[in-house]
């Protein structure tokens, strides 16, 4: 518990740098704009719908507020990133020696507030453009549209490419000159131009993180999402201007500028290459090309964090780099946390769990060659046939769900036993850390095995259903994929589209039996969960 508690402290650090929101505090959600299913002819009491729309209402207020805060912390920090990079470090004692020199400390300060808050003006205008712009559903289907998902990756790796030193981002100079033109002006305007004359100087430093930040955000679906991130990103930005004019002393303790800046800039590069193939994954997943399975993702990651660790070291050296003559300790230590990450990946590519990373990896079941199998979660499968749609889904290690709503309804009202739903998706990375950290568990896997018809639905599945299963809507739209289906069933049965989202369902009624829930990563508590489930069907 220690060792996972540790590394998943590392590995948020270092995503929320770039901008990436973590797992454990983001719910993933997708787009059904256009979609329509058929309702079920079941009787539906009106306090029963009550319940399960306050129940759902519930579970997707708490995933939006979850997934606010994770983006508006991702953005936070990589603010704080963005400080440490060679466009901006060398700028902030002269920024602030700017407003201090000369001046009564009390106006000096004021004019370093209003350069910080116009900082934040910038940016946050930036984030609710992308937000207009978008709009909900669009940003919805963001998360799951396979184009934009290989376009985010090439954009990710133009990113890593420019951090690296390949290149830079640059905005053109004319916009440069006008603005920085008018910020001799003077006066509230001329603050404001200066802040404006710095977001675009350092563009080259701050785009990438602003992009990666930008397209995470846009891809949780949260309206304000973009927004937020750029408030936390210009927060942390801005907040250094604003102390050290209230506290010039502290200034002196400030590093010197340097080769280490670029070192920054390089680790960051290192990290956008990485997670940039969580991007072409969640494309893969979705239309089922199968060229990036788990051992292939492993080695890829494998690979860029020890380069990263070697650099560290000084066994690696780029372009821009400066001559190294000694290794700090801080860099020492960062190297040993990220070659002690690389060798915790290595015994994955033999099928070990990696639970700590599991929601960023494709499914276990995607892994050829698996020296876990049947050490692992030996529990007994009640239902060991072909289920429909078993060859197009990657089922769950030591589980053997069903895909077809209809199917699964029929199976558990032939055994009499109630239905648990997983509504999920190949781009929830909620979902993925639920069934490697949760379901594993003996106790649970052995009650949702035995106790329970497991049924899969996936959301944001690209593949076409037949002529027959196509359904038409009333405004005459049609339903031509499975994701499609599934995603309306959630949303217009359910009055939810946030994954993972658990329902307990009687089959005969087809009513929930409990509140339905979204990700429980407490074990106990998600026990708990089935179990009440179980003792509501057992009162029927």
């Amino acid at each position: 518990m220690v060792k996972n508690t540790i590394i998943l402290l590392i590995l948020s650090i270092t995503l929320s740098v770039i901008g990436y929101a973590h797992p454990a505090l983001a719910q993933d959600t997708v787009s059904t704009q256009g979609v329509e299913f058929t309702p079920v002819q079941a009787a539906k009491p009106a306090d029963t719908i009550k319940t399960v729309k306050k129940a759902a209402k519930k579970v997707d207020h708490r995933a939006k507020k979850q997934t606010l805060w994770t983006i508006f912390i991702a953005g936070l920090l990589g603010g704080f990133a963005a400080i440490l990079m060679p466009c901006i470090f060398p700028m902030l004692p002269m920024t602030v020696s700017f407003f201090t020199k000369g001046a009564e400390k009390g106006k000096g300060v004021g004019k370093a507030i209003i350069y910080g808050v116009s900082i934040i003006v910038i940016y946050v205008v930036l984030g609710l453009i992308i937000t207009v712009i978008f709009g909900a559903d669009t940003l919805n289907s963001l998360s799951t549209n396979g184009v934009f998902n290989f376009f985010f990756f090439l954009l990710l790796v133009a990113f890593a490419a420019s951090f690296l030193g390949a290149f830079e981002i640059t905005l053109p100079n004319s916009w440069v000159n006008k603005l920085d033109a008018k910020s001799d002006k003077g006066g509230l305007a001329g603050i404001f131009f200066m802040a404006a004359t710095l977001s675009l100087v350092s563009f080259s430093c701050t785009g990438p993180i602003i992009g990666t930040l930008l397209v995470q955000a846009a891809t949780t679906g949260a309206l304000l999402g973009p927004a937020v991130g750029m408030f936390g990103f210009s927060l942390a930005l801005a907040l250094p201007f604003a102390l050290f004019a209230m506290f010039p002393g502290w200034m002196n303790a400030l590093p010197r500028s340097g080769g280490w800046l670029n070192s920054v800039k390089v680790v960051l590069g290192f990290l956008e290459l990485a997670f940039a193939f969580k991007f072409l994954s969640n494309v893969d997943l979705a239309y089922h090309w199968h060229w990036f399975d788990r051992e292939v993702f492993l080695v890829l990651w494998i690979v860029i964090f020890a380069l990263m660790g070697f650099y560290l070291l000084g066994k690696l050296t780029l372009s821009h780099d400066s001559p190294l003559s000694h290794i700090s300790v801080p860099r020492l230590f960062l190297a040993i946390i990220v070659l002690s990450f690389t060798l915790y990946m290595v015994p994955g590519l033999w099928g070990a769990p990696l639970k700590s990373i599991s929601a960023f990896l494709p499914p276990m079941a995607t892994q050829d060659f698996d020296l876990s199998s049947g050490i692992s979660n030996q529990v007994t499968v009640t239902d060991s046939g072909p289920h429909k749609y078993a060859d197009l889904f990657d089922k769950p290690k030591g589980f053997n769900p069903f895909f077809d709503y209809e199917e699964g309804l029929a199976y558990a009202k032939k055994m009499h036993k109630p239905v648990m739903i997983d509504f999920t998706g190949h781009a929830c990375v909620n979902c993925r850390k639920m069934e490697a950290s949760v379901w594993t568990d003996p106790q649970v896997a052995k009650c949702i095995n035995e106790d329970y018809v497991l049924i899969q639905l996936y959301v944001d599945d690209k593949t076409d259903l037949s002529q027959a299963e196509q359904k038409t809507t009333p405004e005459g739209r049609k339903l031509k994929t499975i994701g499609n289906l599934y995603s309306y069933l959630q949303t217009s049965k359910f009055r939810a589209n946030s994954q993972p989202f658990y329902v307990l369902l009687d089959p005969v009624t087809q009513q929930p039996l409990v509140d339905p829930q979204g990700a429980i990563f407490d074990v106990p508590k998600y026990l708990e969960y089935l179990k009440s489930g179980l003792a509501a069907y057992q009162q029927h």
